[in-house]
């Protein structure tokens, strides 16, 4: 089992940045791959980016290359969205995921962390 918390949402300005938590526990973090994903309200949920175990490879959603950054510290159990130049079209929940496959399905998630940009 793996709990998943997600923390350093908030309320910023279009243009701003803000930098997610997600801090693991209940298994070898470096044994599973960790990912964001985001729900905006009436929307379903995207996927936004994931790295690998090692953190040595990062994918993310082509529409936010060069605006966030997924990296994690297997030493702190946590994983991190950095993320800049914020658009009130990022508003949404964001939620950090887990899973032990290369592929395929997530199999934890966090409870969610809410960011809100003002324009």
């Amino acid at each position: 089992q793996v709990q998943l918390v997600e923390s350093g949402g908030g309320l910023v300005q279009a243009g701003g940045s803000l930098r997610l938590s997600c801090a693991a526990s209940g298994r070898t973090f470096s044994t599973y791959d960790m990912g964001w994903f985001r729900q905006a309200p009436g929307k379903e949920r995207e996927f936004v980016a994931r790295i690998s175990r090692s953190g040595s490879i990062a994918y993310y959603v082509d529409s936010m290359k060069g605006r966030f950054t997924i990296s994690r510290d297997n030493a702190k159990n946590t994983v991190y969205l950095q993320m800049h130049s914020l658009d009130p079209e990022d508003t949404a929940v964001y939620y950090c995921a887990a899973r032990f496959a290369d592929y395929g399905s997530w199999d934890y998630w966090g409870q969610g962390t809410q960011v809100t940009v003002s324009s």
